[in-house]
C-alpha cells in the first residue's frame, strides 16, 4: 500500500489545483480581445490620397489605396505599442516638445519644475495629438525592434555578390575638366560673330575669356562628372557636351545652358569606366546593410501585426 502526504488529500489544494486549470483553459478558450488599430478616419485618408497624387501625377487604385491605409495602421500601431510601454515617458525628445507645448499655450506655471510640468503635460494627455511625438515614439519603436533581432553584417561573399549584380550601376562616370566663354541672353544675337573670331584667331581660353560675360560659377571647372555640370549649367548643356566629340584643346559650341550660351574648351575628359570592388565596398556595405535593417524592421512590424485587429 502506497502512502500518500496529508496535504496531497487536503481539499484545499484540490481546490487550488482546479482553480489554475479553469485559469489556463479559459486563456486558452477565452482569450482577452486584441487590441484594435483602426479605422482611418476619412480626413487622413484624403490626406493620404492626396500626397500619393502629388506624388505620382495619378489616383491610386483601389489594392494600391489599400496598402497606403495598411502602412498608415501600422505607424498607428507602433505608436499605440509605444504608450503601452510607457516610452513615451522616459524620452527626452517627447519631454522637451511637450514642456514647449504647455509654454507656448500658456499653461505652465513658472514656480513648476520641468518634471511636474511634463506630467501635467502627459495629464492634459497632450502627447496623443503632437505629431512630432507620434513620430518620435515611432521611430524609438521601430529601433527596439530591429535591435530585438539585429541583422547581421554582410559578408564579403554578399558584397562580392551585390558588386557583380550591380556593375552597370556602379559604373565610374566620364570626368570632364574645362574652360568656357560666356554669352549672357542679352548679347546671344553677337555669339556667332564672337565665336567665328574666337577660332579664326586660335585663341586660348585665357586670351578668349575678356570676352565673357561675367559667371557667378568660375569659368574653369576640374575633373567633373556629368552630374556634377548638370548642377551648374543644366541637364540640356550636359547632354549636348557628352554627345560633342571628346577631343581636347578644341573650341566646342556654342552649347546652351539655363543661363545663356557658353563656348567650351576641353582640357581633358577621362572616359567611364567599370569600378573596381574597393572602391565601392564600404558603399555596397551600407547598402546592404540598410536593406537587411529594412527586412529586419518589416519581419519584426508583421510579428507585432499579429498581436492586433486591423480594421481597414
Amino acid at each position: 500500500m502506497v502512502l500518500r502526504p496529508a496535504f496531497l488529500r487536503a481539499p484545499w489544494l484540490h481546490f487550488l489545483l482546479l482553480g489554475v486549470l479553469l485559469y489556463l483553459l479559459q486563456a486558452r478558450l477565452f482569450p482577452p480581445p486584441a487590441p484594435v488599430v483602426g479605422p482611418l478616419p476619412q480626413s487622413r485618408i484624403e490626406a493620404l490620397t492626396g500626397q500619393w497624387v502629388a506624388l505620382t501625377g495619378r489616383t491610386p487604385s483601389t489594392e494600391e489605396l489599400a496598402g497606403l491605409k495598411r502602412t498608415e495602421l501600422e505607424q498607428d500601431m507602433l505608436f499605440q505599442r509605444a504608450l503601452t510601454l510607457d516610452l513615451h515617458r522616459h524620452d527626452p525628445v517627447v519631454q522637451q516638445r511637450l514642456l514647449l507645448n504647455l509654454r507656448f499655450l500658456g499653461l505652465a506655471d513658472a514656480d513648476s519644475s520641468d518634471a511636474d510640468l511634463f506630467q501635467q503635460a502627459l495629464d492634459m494627455r497632450l502627447h496623443l495629438g503632437d505629431e512630432v511625438v507620434r513620430r518620435r515614439m515611432i521611430q524609438v519603436m521601430e529601433q527596439l525592434i530591429v535591435a530585438s533581432n539585429p541583422p547581421a553584417a554582410p559578408t564579403d561573399a554578399e558584397i562580392e555578390a551585390a558588386f557583380e549584380a550591380r556593375s552597370a550601376e556602379l559604373e565610374r562616370p566620364p570626368r570632364y575638366s574645362l574652360q568656357h566663354v560666356y554669352f549672357n541672353r542679352e548679347r546671344e544675337p553677337d555669339v556667332p560673330d564672337i565665336a567665328l573670331r574666337i577660332r579664326d584667331s586660335a585663341m586660348t581660353p585665357q586670351q578668349a575669356l575678356p570676352l565673357s560675360s561675367p559667371f557667378l560659377h568660375g569659368h574653369a571647372f576640374r575633373h567633373q562628372t556629368p552630374e556634377q555640370l548638370a548642377r551648374t549649367f543644366g541637364a540640356v548643356f550636359v547632354d549636348r557636351l557628352m554627345g560633342e566629340s571628346t577631343a581636347t584643346g578644341v573650341w566646342i559650341g556654342p552649347l546652351r545652358s539655363a543661363y545663356g550660351l557658353h563656348l567650351v574648351w576641353l582640357d581633358d575628359v577621362t572616359p567611364a569606366r567599370p569600378a573596381r570592388l574597393e572602391e565601392v565596398r564600404e558603399q555596397l556595405a551600407r547598402d546592404l546593410a540598410q536593406q537587411a535593417r529594412t527586412q529586419a524592421l518589416r519581419a519584426g512590424v508583421e510579428r507585432l501585426a499579429t498581436q492586433y485587429e486591423f480594421r481597414l
